[in-house]
């Protein structure tokens, strides 16, 4: 087995992401993740803290990337319109197939603890909108309420389009005016 074999991480991704929808993530260990993906325990460990880590590997690059486009957002947009319009035109199909994250997101809600971790990385994604937001000019209160709540919305979006297809864009949309009746 070559020492530095180009695409090892992903194929550590997809071999764990694979294994914890067969078998279950408690009942998958590194040995098999790495043997699966052809690449040692220590290459796995190179990439790695540990196994939990592989469901959450984009979260800081996926933060920084969002953040980003939170602060070219045009002057004069609203914070809320901003942080649904970001996160409704990204590009989701980048972390992999619908499939793939479906198979992600459902490892991560029939484990506690991956569920615990999951709303850490998300509240740290939050965070990061809420300081963009401030960045710009926007009050504490309102950038904090726009990002959470934005995040919620998209939250609601992603889960429609994981299970039902379609763009989320027009998904996003769609749930936009859910808003006025919820707080009416």
């Amino acid at each position: 087995m070559p020492r530095w074999q180009q695409g090892s991480e992903e194929r550590l991704i997809t071999a764990a992401i694979d294994l914890f929808a067969a078998q279950g993530f408690e009942n998958t260990s590194v040995a098999e993740i790495a043997e699966r993906a052809g690449v040692t325990n220590r290459t796995f460990f190179r990439y790695f803290a540990d196994k939990r880590e592989v469901l959450f590997a984009e979260s800081d690059t996926l933060r920084d990337a969002l953040v980003e486009q939170i602060m070219q957002a045009p002057r004069n947009a609203k914070p809320f319109s901003i942080i649904t319009d970001v996160l409704a035109s990204f590009d989701w199909d980048c972390l992999g197939p619908r499939d793939f994250q479906r198979k992600r997101q459902t490892t991560i809600d029939a484990n506690p603890e991956l569920l615990e971790r999951d709303l850490t990385k998300i509240n740290n994604i939050t965070t990061g909108f809420i300081d963009a937001l401030k960045q710009r000019g926007v009050d504490a209160h309102t950038a904090q309420l726009a990002a959470r709540v934005g995040v919620q919305l998209f939250a609601t979006a992603y889960q429609i389009w994981l299970e039902e297809g379609g763009e989320m864009k027009a998904i996003s949309k769609k749930l936009k005016p859910l808003l006025a009746e919820v707080v009416a």
